[in-house]
């Protein structure tokens, strides 16, 4: 299945039904009264999160939702039927945006989860609610009123407690595979992941975390060099980092000038997620000489001046892996802990989630419009104005 994180949907909640102007008409009875009834509600739109989807892929192909129209009322001081409702199905982790006013109008991240985003309609009024002492047979009735219309762009972002980190090739998908049940592609070249993997990890008897796994960055992904910083979005909601370093490079380039690039496309796209709890895993080391590899790790933390965990391993072999899964479930269960404790740590998390989630959309929207504009540039350059029978247009894709 494609994998589609981000779609735009219109939604048209359904309209009133209308009143109904009707009097009571039976036999031997002259002026029965009037017994016009209410129309129905329209019918609303709702997302609901349904754990057995990953992708907005479905809403690609469709995009637009329309509810059911209430129905108008009728006489006996019959109430016309409510419009249905439309429950659309949306994976975990998806934030709900107005493209309009750019309002995040829900975040769902929880299976079952429901969210109203168009409500319908409300319903007309019958000739019976206007009757009185002074008005015995009201001809007023009200039409329904319309249902809510919103665009909506929701944003699905993967939910895990850590987040991999690194260059193509440094060997997160291997790491995953290692630690893990997941089975994510992995060959001897550059982006061999196109899309995020998410792996479960089980350290012990009903303690596991969720690691996810993202495609690697390169230098300029800030600026749409590689994949791009499209998937970076899907680590503001993982809680730890992990920097994984390939310290035996093909290209035979320096680990060091590698963390910093990273550090500063990381940076690019949001400083608060650049500030995230962050450890390096050194990684590959079964490719450097046994003798070599404690002076090779000891240089690149010098040149880093790097005072943070440090981990060195070989996913291949799993060689380190162990342990470094010990320490992060030990971490998790101790932040968890600590929120549990202190409603002000937890408070503080939420907000701190919020901010990385608005800095990472008000980069993916900049990146957007610099491609759009970049795009329009080029079919303005492609069209030549003189009067040429030979005269060639090209359409930018």
């Amino acid at each position: 299945m494609k994998f589609v994180d981000e779609a735009t949907i219109f939604c048209e909640a359904g309209k009133g039904g209308n009143g109904c102007l009707s009097f009571r008409r039976e036999k031997f009875i002259e002026k029965g009264g009037p017994d016009g009834g209410d129309g129905g509600d329209g019918g609303s739109v709702y997302l609901e999160v349904d754990g057995s989807i990953n992708t907005l892929i479905d809403f690609r192909y469709q995009p637009r939702y329309r509810a059911k129209t209430g129905e108008s009322g009728s006489g006996r001081d019959c109430t016309g039927a409510k419009g249905a409702d439309i429950v659309l199905k949306v994976p975990v982790g998806t934030t709900v945006i107005d493209v309009e006013t750019e309002e995040v109008l829900g975040d769902l991240t929880k299976v079952g989860q429901r969210l109203m985003v168009a409500r319908g309609g409300f319903h007309g009024l019958g000739n019976t609610r206007f009757k009185s002492s002074t008005n015995r047979a009201p001809r007023q009735t009200t039409p329904g009123s319309l249902g809510e219309e919103r665009t909506l762009r929701l944003e699905m972002k993967v939910l895990a407690d850590v987040g991999l980190l690194g260059m193509p090739n440094a060997g997160k998908s291997t790491l995953i595979r290692a630690i893990s049940s997941a089975k994510p592609k992995v060959a001897n070249y550059p982006f061999t992941t196109l899309v995020p993997n998410l792996g479960v990890v089980s350290v012990q008897p009903h303690r596991s975390f969720v690691v996810a796994d993202i495609p690697g960055l390169i230098e300029g992904a800030a600026e749409g060099a590689g994949l791009g910083i499209r998937f970076l979005k899907h680590l503001v909601r993982t809680r730890l980092l992990l920097h994984v370093v390939d310290m035996a490079p093909y290209d035979e380039s320096d680990p060091a000038d590698v963390v910093r690039a990273i550090e500063v496309e990381l940076d690019k796209f949001s400083e608060t997620l650049a500030g995230r709890e962050r450890w390096l895993v050194l990684n590959k080391l079964d490719l450097l000489p046994e003798e070599e590899r404690e002076q090779v790790c000891s240089q690149l933390q010098e040149k880093l001046g790097w005072s943070g965990p440090v981990y060195k391993i070989s996913a291949i072999s799993g060689e380190g892996t162990k342990q470094l899964c010990f320490d992060i479930m030990e971490w998790i269960e101790a932040r968890s802990a600590e929120e549990a404790e202190d409603e002000s740590l937890a408070e503080a998390e939420r907000a701190l989630r919020i901010r990385m989630d608005a800095e990472a959309r008000e980069k993916l929207q900049a990146l957007k419009a610099a491609r759009a504009k970049k795009r329009s540039n080029e079919d303005d350059d492609d069209f030549d104005d003189d009067d040429d029978d030979d005269m060639e247009v090209v359409y930018a894709p």
